[in-house]
């Protein structure tokens, strides 16, 4: 067994990576905790969790501790961090006794938001916490040149939030985090296929339709999905047919955001770099960057190339666990 681990963490609302310089990726699970009520016992965490949720019984209840990018439930968050470690000692054989761990946050946090990630993350015994901006941790897990004095522009769609990062000579030059991501999208589906159809569907089912036949703006070849849930007038199961055109209607506000803040953060980009801007253009990464037609449809409103990163949901896990030897460098260590 490897002692003192070094790993990086990506605290994802949506999932949570774990990945280590020896071993890659060890753990890509959901980040959903399902707990007892009235033992105040975790049932499951991870894959096991999500798949409860919508279906438990009363006394058992699925959380999401992570929201909007933030820890908005600390205990719980601790408490998952503790038994997916677990499960990554029992997987790969890494101890996972006192390891030093470096862990992202978004770029918008709150100092006290940071305190409790570095707290939670503490609690669990690691020897030493570093915190590194998410968008520095994606430019770094997409194999981009951070420390060199270029302009990198990252994209990071993700499950609670979406941040825009200029990034030179491994600092943030200019940039902008909003709350919208994944979650927002399934959330603007649900409210769709309410408002339209009188019928009530999961989180679950919303992000398999988003996944499906979710499409950004502009022209593509119309797809259907036939959809179950719960009709509200009648209270029983029904069966409708959703098209990708209506999905890309519900998601167009959404993704306006989106567009909205990556103009505000190139507006803000120094002069100088703006050339670099121009020839390397923007890299996307994170889950919500894999909406069927993202890339070419940013690429024609911002008129700038606009490239995917190779492992979209993956860069901030690798980026994080690469950053460990430039950390001094990138000096966002925080003790």
């Amino acid at each position: 067994m490897l002692s003192n681990a070094e790993i990086g963490i990506d605290l994802g609302t949506a999932n949570i990576l774990i990945y280590s310089k020896a071993k890659g990726i060890l753990l890509n699970e959901p980040s959903v905790v399902a707990y007892d009520t009235e033992t105040k016992n975790v049932v499951a965490v991870g894959k096991e969790a999500k798949e409860m949720v919508g279906k438990t019984p009363r006394n058992i209840i699925p959380v999401r501790p992570l929201r909007d990018g933030v820890i908005a439930d600390y205990d719980m968050t601790a408490q998952m961090l503790k038994e997916l470690l677990k499960k990554v000692t029992k997987k790969s054989g890494i101890s996972m006794r006192k390891p030093t761990v470096v862990i992202c946050t978004p770029s918008g946090s709150t100092s006290v938001e940071r305190r409790a990630i570095h707290n939670a993350v503490k609690s669990y015994g690691a020897k030493a916490v570093h915190l590194i901006e998410e968008p520095i941790a994606a430019a770094i897990g997409a194999d981009l040149p951070v420390d060199e004095p270029i302009a990198n522009v990252i994209v990071d769609i993700g499950g609670g939030t979406t941040e825009v990062a200029i990034i030179s000579f491994g600092g943030v030059v200019s940039s902008r985090s909003i709350r919208t991501g994944g979650d927002v999208m399934d959330e603007e589906i649900i409210q769709y296929v309410r408002k339209a159809y009188n019928i009530l569907i999961g989180e679950r089912t919303a992000e398999q339709i988003k996944m499906e036949i979710g499409y950004a703006q502009g022209d593509h070849p119309e797809e259907k999905m036939d959809v179950r849930g719960r009709d509200m007038v009648t209270g029983l199961p029904k069966t409708i047919e959703l098209s990708s055109t209506e999905i890309q209607g519900a998601l167009k506000e959404i993704l306006e955001q989106i567009l909205e803040t990556i103009r505000a953060t190139l507006e803000e980009c120094p002069p100088e770099l703006s050339g670099d801007i121009v020839d390397h253009g923007v890299i996307l990464t994170g889950g919500g960057s894999l909406l069927k037609g993202m890339q070419e449809w940013l690429s024609d409103v911002i008129v700038v190339p606009v490239h995917m990163a190779p492992s979209p949901l993956e860069s901030v896990a690798i980026g994080t666990g690469r950053s460990l030897k430039m950390i001094q460098k990138l000096q966002k260590a925080t003790k």
